[in-house]
């Protein structure tokens, strides 16, 4: 079992993008390894008019001792839809989520793996600290 964990290093401004640092498993397909990223994300809607946020940023792997490029957008189509498309460096996948009042969600994803799709769920819980509530 591997660490999963996200740190917002630096929030996100008008007019400054948000650095991210995760870790996780490595890549979908890996079958051992971890993966430690950097990302700058920004929603640029005020800019552009368009409900999109596009992320770009540095990944290390270890499964294969390799850097990578990565990237991806947010599409958010209302409060409770939205879509999202990234690339891992080597392969392209899609993930469509529902987000419920109580800071689930739900999403179907399609995974790329070598020119090869699969398509799975994913459930997620959101736990807010108690700075974030307000209490």
């Amino acid at each position: 079992m591997r660490p999963i964990a996200t740190w917002r290093a630096i929030d996100e401004t008008e007019n400054r993008p948000a650095l991210i640092f995760s870790t996780s498993s490595d890549r979908i397909g890996t079958s051992t390894g971890s993966a430690f990223n950097a990302v700058f994300a920004k929603d640029v809607e005020a800019w552009t008019g368009l409900p999109i946020s596009p992320y770009a940023g540095l990944y290390y792997g270890t499964q294969d001792d390799e850097f990578d490029v990565i990237g991806g957008l947010m599409v958010r189509y209302d409060e409770d839809w939205s879509s999202y498309h990234m690339w891992d460096g080597r392969n392209f996948h899609n993930m469509v989520e529902r987000w419920f009042e109580n800071g689930q969600t739900l999403g179907l994803v399609l995974a790329e793996l070598d020119g090869t799709y699969s398509l799975g769920l994913s459930w997620t819980v959101n736990f807010a600290m108690p700075w974030e509530r307000g209490d």
